[in-house]
């Protein structure tokens, strides 16, 4: 154990010997993590917002046409669906929520699009936690409750009171709310009751956008699936439809090859730059290491210190990286609300991974140039 802790005492002093050398190292596998965790960590916050409604209505089971593949895209369903739900064995209670999307009309005189969010008119299922206002005041006459969102200056910051138009009909903020996640689309959020988006907004003949169930207890879930899947129709839990909709931006759009293009392009440019480096810091040590096997050391030994300086190098980088990219990604959302990515452990394990393989080459590269050294050719040379 004595003889392997100064093996890789020497190993650490060779390779932070040429600040040079290993500053370069270091910068090459920093910028490659960097690049990694910040693709993907964009591509997470687009998939967290992209369930933007599902996570702020909380619903436990959604109630859908099967086609359906986003919240954002819908397909209403008669109303015959919504009282044959509710007469399902295990379900606590069922109601309708409307989504859809209008054009309202700003006191200045701008128009901007938004999406309207119906919530069932006796219960208010789903409804946000309110900032200001009451929430009975979404009874009121043209009531609307505002989401105050990274989107909300696009309404030009309302207060409760604020008038605007909608479709020709009047409509008042009666109060603030906040939600889990902005959505995606840089839409602003307005909520109303479910009989109020009816009246103010165009629909087709059917109306009913998704049936949110209450079950009254989880081994009830399965029976409800099946029920509704006999009705034609498509029953999903809260993460289920997250994961439908995280599928389908990830594979039937092109965010999700142009992240992984640009990921692999990352892991690319990080191990040609260390690869590079490392063997350049081998070459610049073979005598070093040549003197080592002459006085005794033994290939096994070599081999360790070649596997300390590369896994030492490429965790400093992870860390650097991994550092870098939170920090940037912190001040960029301080500064910039709209901006979606998110760092998740799946982001940094993908790039831990990256790293180990970058480490495991730039290893496998210095181990096979030391084994060949032969200490006569050394102290001839």
């Amino acid at each position: 154990m004595a003889a392997v802790k100064g093996i890789l005492k020497i190993a650490y002093k060779l390779l932070v010997n040429d600040k040079g050398k290993f500053a370069a190292l270091l910068v090459g596998i920093t910028f490659a993590v960097f690049l990694m965790v910040m693709m993907t960590s964009m591509f997470s916050g687009i998939l967290h917002r992209s369930s933007a409604t599902v996570l702020n209505v909380g619903a436990k089971v959604w109630v859908m046409d099967p086609a359906i593949n986003t919240p954002a895209n819908n397909i209403p369903m008669p109303d015959y669906v919504l009282d044959a739900v509710r007469s399902i064995n295990g379900v606590t209670y069922a109601v309708p929520l409307y989504s859809g999307g209008a054009l309202v009309k700003l006191r200045s005189g701008a128009y901007q699009s938004v999406t309207v969010i119906g919530l069932d008119d006796s219960s208010l299922y789903g409804r946000p936690e309110l900032l200001e206002g009451q929430i009975e005041d979404i009874y009121g006459e043209n009531a609307f409750i505002v989401v105050k969102d990274a989107e909300f200056p696009k309404l030009q910051n309302p207060r409760v009171g604020t008038e605007f138009e909608i479709n020709d009909h009047r409509g008042v903020i009666v109060g603030i709310a906040r939600v889990t996640t902005s959505g995606l689309f840089g839409v602003p959020t307005l909520y109303t009751t479910y009989n109020r988006a009816l009246q103010y907004i165009p629909s087709t003949r059917f109306t009913t956008a998704f049936i949110l169930i209450e079950p009254k207890n989880t081994t009830a879930i399965p029976y409800i699936k099946q029920q509704v899947k006999a009705l034609g129709y498509e029953a999903l839990t809260k993460d289920e439809f997250i994961q439908k909709t995280s599928r389908f931006y990830k594979y039937q759009t092109g965010v999700g090859t142009n992240v992984l293009i640009m990921t692999v392009i990352s892991f690319i440019v990080g191990l040609c730059i260390s690869g590079q480096t490392f063997y350049t810091f081998i070459l610049e040590n073979l005598e070093r290491f040549g003197a080592l096997k002459a006085i005794g050391a033994k290939g096994r030994e070599l081999v360790y210190m070649i596997l300390f300086q590369a896994s030492f190098a490429s965790l400093a980088g992870f860390g650097l990286g991994i550092g870098l990219a939170c920090l940037l990604i912190t001040v960029a959302r301080l500064r910039m609300p709209s901006y979606a990515a998110m760092t998740t452990y799946t982001d940094i394990g993908l790039a831990f991974i990256m790293v180990l393989i970058i480490a495991g080459i730039s290893s496998y590269i210095g181990v096979r140039k030391v084994l060949k050294i032969e200490p006569f050719d050394i102290f001839r040379g």
